[in-house]
Parts: structure tokens; sequence; C-alpha cells
């Protein structure tokens, strides 16, 4: 947080205490080679830091990769939707380059729902990579709703029963100009709802199972995982500076960022609701992120030191104490 990178030479200049920096840079490595991490606790204790288990969520599926040296860095997210920013729960390194696969999908599902119970789901979000028959088979199976983007040229039927893009359904929208189709259409060997929007030359098209009344409003929804991911890299820790690539560190290294960047927030959120609220602009839209407030927050304590430091442990107290009976294990961790 103090220097806003994840590059370990960095790290090493800003470590406390009076080691010299090789000492630091190998105690860092070694942390990241021997210290073992129990995810399922991480995940717990992200969403008790934002009493997250209240009330079913929208999840959000979505990968983000980018490669160093011949090593490609894949990483599939899965994130609950909250106030404009998804929140990390868990992730998955994948072994390849390119889209994930369904048994992939499906592990990290299976993982959640064995977490925190498949009742805690309100519907899975994901973008055009995430399709596919036995993935809509799987979810149709353990009855999660979904709402997912499928491309344009997606074989359907007209109401002749004749075999055409699922485009046309659409044809003839103007920008912006939302249709719902009546009834169900086969995709990818399913039947679903569709509704469709026509966005800048292309067309937005959900397929979902249930009602398609508001399935592009929650769609929308999806967008706040990219929101995490500019958090995580240029607006936040520079993820891509990394030059770990082994996947068993590069898991750790995101618990690490997962855990500052839900710490930032919750301290924007109370330095928003506490101390300043933050300036709306005309759009309505904050002037700045949660994130951002609550990350300047910690770096000036964290630079200031001395009696800043247990000023800052009494903000993420009260930040906790909001929920104290849901909070009490991390309040102790």
């Amino acid at each position: 947080m103090m220097v806003q990178s994840v590059n370990l030479k960095t790290l090493s200049c800003a470590i406390f205490g009076n080691a010299q920096r090789d000492s630091s840079y190998r105690r860092l490595q070694r942390f990241f080679s021997g210290f073992r991490i129990n995810y399922n606790d991480v995940a717990r204790l992200i969403v008790c830091m934002f009493n997250l288990d209240k009330m079913p969520r929208y999840l959000i599926l979505d990968r983000t990769n980018w490669k160093w040296g011949k090593a490609d860095i894949n990483i599939l997210f899965l994130c609950v939707a909250y106030r404009g920013a998804a929140i990390p729960i868990f992730w998955l390194l994948l072994n390849k380059r390119g889209s994930s696969s369904t048994m992939e999908r499906i592990a990290l599902i299976n993982r959640f729902v064995s977490v925190f119970g498949k009742g805690w789901i309100c519907g899975i979000l994901g973008d055009r990579e995430f399709i596919g028959k036995r993935w809509f088979l799987y979810l149709e199976n353990e009855k999660i709703p979904y709402y997912f983007r499928i491309k344009k040229d997606a074989n359907t039927t007209n109401k002749n029963g004749k075999c055409i893009d699922v485009s046309w359904l659409f044809h003839g929208l103007n920008l912006h100009e939302q249709r719902i189709i009546k009834g169900k259409k086969r995709i990818y060997g399913h039947d679903v709802y569709l509704v469709g929007m026509l966005i800048e030359k292309d067309y937005l098209i959900i397929a979902t199972s249930e009602q398609p009344d508001n399935a592009i409003e929650i769609y929308a929804e999806r967008w706040q995982i990219e929101t995490l991911f500019g958090c995580l890299k240029s607006k936040g820790f520079y993820f891509e500076d990394t030059r770990i690539i082994k996947r068993d560190r590069v898991k750790k290294l995101i618990a690490l960022l997962a855990i500052s960047f839900c710490w930032a927030h919750i301290t924007g959120e109370w330095s928003h609701r506490y101390v300043k609220p933050i300036r709306i602009k005309k759009h309505g839209r904050l002037a700045e992120s949660y994130f951002r407030r609550g990350l300047d927050t910690i770096k000036e304590f964290l630079f200031k030191r001395g009696q800043n430091l247990c000023k800052l442990v009494t903000i993420l107290k009260q930040c906790l104490d909001r929920h104290p009976q849901q909070n009490a294990g991390v309040t102790q961790l």
C-alpha cells in the first residue's frame, strides 16, 4: 500500500526494521515460496469484512491475463458485485493461454458452494467467453440462475423454425433500444430467455434462465469487475509489474492484493461516512472511488507511522464493528 507495487525489489525498500534491503528481499522470497495460505479462510474473511452473507448476491466470472517473458499469467476470478466494485472471493490460476474450460468454471463455482452454500447465489454474470452447452447444463442442473452475454452469430431459430443467427431477432433496433424476445429460444442446446440492445454498431444480447425484463440492468453489474482489475493494476497496485510467474506463488500474491483492496475499500467507506463525504459529480458518480480514498488514507498513516498506526488499527476495528457478531472472528484475526 505504501509503494503501490507488487515488485519484490521495490517492496524490500519499504519493510519496517533495521534489516538490510537484500535481507528483506530474501525474506519476501521465502514468504512466497514457503508460507501456506488457507484460501477458504481468506474468502470467509473478505465476506465478513463487507457483511456480504446477509442476502443473496450476484457473482461475476471474468478472466485477466498477461505475459511475462515466455510465461503466461492467466487468472479466472469469481467475485461478488458490491457497490460499484467487484469483491474478489476465489480465483483460479490457469495453466494455459486463452479461455477457461467448463470444468475450470465448475470447479470455481463448486468451491464457492462448498464454503458458502448455493442459496447465497442470486445469479452468475459473465461475458461471451462464459458460454457453452455443458456449462449451461451444469448451471440448470444445479438450479443456479445465470445472465450471460452471447455471441451475435450464435445459432437459434425464427418463428418458422428456420436456423438463423441470433442477431436477426434484434434486427431494426435503434441505438440503445431494447427488445425482449417472447418465450424461450434454443441456444447452445438449451431453452433460454433472450433480450438484446444495439450498442455502437454491435449487439448486446443476454441469455438468461430467468425472466428477462431486467436482464440487461442485472448484466450491467458485471462491469464492476473491470473496476476491480483497474484497482489491482494501473489504478492501485500495478499487479502486472510482478516478476513472480509460478502459479502457486501468484495465487498467494492475489490473496494479499484481495485483502489489501478490501481493506482500502472499507476504509474509504468509513472516511466517506465519518470524516468527509466524497463529492458527487454532475453525472451522479463519486469524484473518487471508495478504494482510492481508503488507499490514500492508509498510505498517509503508514508513512507517518507513530501514533497514526494505532489510529489505523482503530479505524479498521470501527469498520468491522458495524457488524460485531458476524465479524468477531475477523477482529480477532
